[in-house]
């Protein structure tokens, strides 16, 4: 029984090899070798890519570095050698890192051979990646017209252009007035390209147009898109907004309010930066009540208006001298719960002495100091302003003692607006004995009257002291204008060979 089994067995099998031997050599189809595999092609490639990392790594013998240079580059012999070695095809991703390669180290003469290779001998589909590289590479480079060709190349690579080497290309163009005027002939090209512009192209567009405050062309670029269907964001609508508002040399021509109300009805809502922006320009063309109106407005809309907002309209309504509408924004942004900073504190301490309450002022500057705000030097020079203005130069001498006892840094400011007020009461030594100081501790004197103090001395017949003061200057590299010579000679009176001696001694002190 167990020798039946064992022969119909061995038949059996017999019979299925036989069966196996027949369809083999009717088909043709052998086992695949595990050497002809997807990932051992994967690896041979990956293989290969590292030994070129290698290969451009290392700085090849002078001798060899002649022969490459006398048939194609360096780089490109060791591209075919490193995947001959594996016996493969070069990659996509090889061809990328040869020409991120070359761009890094600026070897642009050895792309055009490696562009050749890749578009007449390799004949698979090219990335586009590889080729906006390249743009921008050859954008940082300022080479704008190598940037379009290789544009306009893509194609050639097995490659199909799309908005996403355009954008690369336009980013490239828009950064400079030079490749500004090429944009119009890309933007036909790439339509015979049958590449699509969309919502990011006119965004680079809007953008450098921004830039070059070509604002209106932005705006109609703008109802442009509106009419193709074109979706609009919002960051495009701010950054003209923005744009517009910064246009100081038309203020009185821009209808602000009415532009804001057409970007409105576009699906546009402006946020905290954009009504800040609209303040500005309000503020700046001196409507006051209109900045004010766009806080009101803000509330409404349910935004809360920051400290900026409030100290931007601050200023306007101080400037236009409507000192009860900024009592009343004061106190609204205290009601609020916003927390003045050094910059709101100077707005309202500047009204406060435009109205001569410089000594609401100086309580406001120590009380600052309780509320977590220290007062910087332009806060005691405007307090410093208004005690000069009214003559109280004693008050204002206090208060600069008690700047210096703070540590505050006294600046060519400070010292200027006491000299004025110094000279416009006649304190005419008390003011030289400043200016000496001055001479001391800056090396600069801007605007320091100091002509009027010389010949404020020559007039008092003080003539050594005058002099004094201009040998200090003249250390300084410091030198008094025709005037204080005028009035050192009439100083002098009839006196010449005392004269002779000062111009001597000043010309030639040794």
């Amino acid at each position: 029984m167990l020798c039946y089994c064992n022969t119909q067995f061995s038949m059996v099998r017999s019979s299925t090899l036989k069966h196996i031997n027949r369809f083999l050599r009717k088909n043709r189809k052998w086992p695949l070798s595990p050497y002809k595999t997807k990932w051992h092609q994967t690896f041979s490639q990956e293989q290969a890519l590292l030994t070129l990392k290698q290969a451009a790594s290392t700085p090849p013998p002078p001798q060899q570095q002649k022969q490459d240079n006398l048939y194609q580059s360096r780089i490109l012999s060791s591209l075919l050698h490193s995947f001959s070695l594996y016996n493969s095809n070069p990659t996509p991703n090889a061809y990328y890192f040869i020409i991120k390669t070359l761009t890094k180290t600026s070897q642009f003469c050895d792309i055009n051979p490696i562009l050749d290779h890749l578009e007449l001998v390799e004949n698979f589909q090219t990335p586009e990646y590889i080729f906006a590289r390249l743009i921008k590479a050859y954008g940082d480079a300022n080479k704008l017209h190598d940037a379009i060709e290789v544009f306009y190349r893509i194609p050639k690579f097995r490659c199909v252009p799309t908005v996403y080497s355009l954008n690369t290309l336009l980013s490239v163009l828009c950064r400079k007035n030079e490749g500004l005027k090429m944009v119009p002939h890309v933007l036909f090209q790439s339509q015979r390209m049958s590449v699509r512009l969309e919502e990011s192209t006119f965004s680079v567009l809007i953008n450098a147009l921004c830039r070059i405050r070509r604002v209106y062309y932005a705006i109609e670029m703008l109802h442009c898109m509106k009419k193709d269907g074109f979706m609009i964001h919002t960051r495009m609508c701010s950054l003209i907004f923005q744009s517009l508002c910064a246009q100081n040399k038309s203020l009185a021509t821009i209808d602000i309010m009415g532009f804001l109300e057409g970007l409105r009805k576009l699906g546009f809502c402006p946020v905290i930066g954009d009504y800040a922006n609209l303040i500005r320009f309000l503020v700046e063309s001196g409507r006051d009540l209109d900045a004010l109106n766009v806080l009101t407005q803000m509330k409404s809309d349910g935004i809360k208006p920051d400290i900026l907002c409030y100290t931007m309209v601050l200023s306007g309504v101080i400037a236009n001298d409507n000192f009860v509408k900024a009592d009343e924004v004061f106190d609204e942004l205290l009601v609020l719960g916003l927390v003045p900073d050094v910059y709101t504190y100077n707005v309202y301490i500047n009204g406060l002495c435009k109205q001569n309450n410089v000594e609401a002022g100086i309580t406001l500057i120590r009380g600052m100091d309780g509320l977590g705000c220290k007062p910087n030097i332009i806060t005691y020079n405007l307090v410093l302003e208004g005690l000069c203005k009214g003559g109280k130069l004693s008050r204002a001498s206090e208060l600069m003692t008690e700047m210096e006892m703070k540590g505050v840094g006294l600046n060519l400011l400070t010292y200027r607006i006491m000299i004025n007020g110094l000279l416009s009461r006649g304190e005419i030594i008390e003011a030289s004995c400043l200016l000496e100081k001055v001479l001391d501790k800056f090396s600069c004197l801007w605007s320091m009257n100091v002509d009027e103090v010389i010949c404020g001395l020559c007039q008092r017949g003080m003539l050594c002291e005058a002099l004094e003061l201009i040998e200090k200057m003249a250390d300084k590299n410091v030198y008094p204008g025709a005037r204080v010579w005028k009035a050192l000679l009439l100083s002098c009176g009839s006196n010449l060979s005392f004269t002779d001696t000062i111009f001597e001694d000043l010309v030639d002190p040794t």
